[in-house]
């Protein structure tokens, strides 16, 4: 799949749609989700463009890559999630209804998460 330079991901890394952003380097962005699922939602994305996991860990270089997983940890403790535990998913395609074309991690904290897949779908 190609990347969409107009995925509303790449118009935020661009600047052309605020964000309310908790963390930047060289590497990730990292907001706040317009939609939270949890006291804590945030989103965490690569600076490059990256639709999909396996498109990242193909394309990108070892230090895009180190960066970008160093970003998550960092902002999962900037945010006080280890203490008391976190998820991070990241939709992957199709079946996981992925809905912006750009690799993004959630970070959900906050409070308990409940189980992590509901009972009887296989």
């Amino acid at each position: 799949m190609a990347y969409d330079t107009d995925n509303i991901f790449a118009r935020i890394l661009r600047g052309e749609i605020p964000c309310n952003r908790v963390y930047e380097d060289d590497w990730a962005l990292a907001f706040h989700d317009i939609r939270p699922q949890a006291p804590v939602h945030v989103l965490v994305i690569p600076k490059g463009p990256y639709v999909t996991l396996e498109d990242f860990t193909t394309q990108a270089t070892t230090e895009e890559i180190a960066g970008f997983w160093r970003a998550v940890g960092t902002v999962a403790r900037d945010l006080g999630l280890s203490a008391d535990g976190y998820r991070f998913l990241a939709n992957n395609g199709r079946h996981a209804h992925q809905e912006v074309m750009h690799l993004h991690v959630h970070l959900f904290g906050g409070c308990d998460l409940g189980g992590m897949i509901k009972r009887g779908l296989v």
